[in-house]
């Protein structure tokens, strides 16, 4: 008699329950921003930004005649730019409430992502790099812009055993980033 172990073997499975609020968005968005390409080079955008309102502002308070209109729009686009985040969070958060409770599968072949419109599976292939923050675990796309995540948010596990055990089968099968 042959047996097929991996055929027969029970797999670990981890269940979420959640409703996503722009907090948890805003929260991808920043950590994508962190290890992206665009997120780097947004945040140099950012930095950039900052120093030339910034050098205007030291020729204005030295007694020169500083552009007016430079340092007013170098220092509002950098502002915008840092609330981006949270403003595009929101506008997501909108969409996904309509989606109702999301309910997560998690096991060693992937993720499947159930709401009241629809369900949809992702294979680790799909999203072979993962984040973890203290509210939440992220999945990520393998593309140098990461446009693509799977948010699966803490508080949506039963308890702090499946925490860990999310975990372990993330750390099979993904890549921390």
């Amino acid at each position: 008699m042959v047996m097929d172990m991996g055929r027969d073997a029970e797999q670990e499975t981890v269940e979420l329950t959640y409703q996503p609020t722009a907090a948890d968005f805003a929260q991808v968005l920043r950590e994508r921003r962190r290890f992206s390409r665009a997120g780097r080079r947004f945040n140099w955008v950012i930095g950039a930004m900052f120093c030339l309102a910034a050098v205007e502002a030291v020729v204005w308070l030295a007694g020169g005649k500083p552009d007016m209109f430079l340092m007013m729009w170098s220092g509002l686009t950098a502002v915008v730019f840092l609330f981006l985040p949270r403003l595009q969070a929101r506008t997501v958060q909108r969409v996904a409430a309509r989606n109702g409770v999301f309910r997560a599968v998690v096991t060693d072949a992937g993720v499947t992502v159930t709401t009241d419109a629809g369900s949809s599976t992702i294979y680790w292939s799909g999203q072979p790099r993962y984040r973890e923050s203290a509210q939440l675990f992220t999945l990520y796309s393998d593309d140098k812009n990461a446009t693509c995540f799977t948010l699966l948010p803490k508080r949506g596990l039963s308890g702090p055993a499946d925490a860990d055990r999310l975990r372990a089968i993330l750390d099979r099968h993904l890549t921390r980033v």
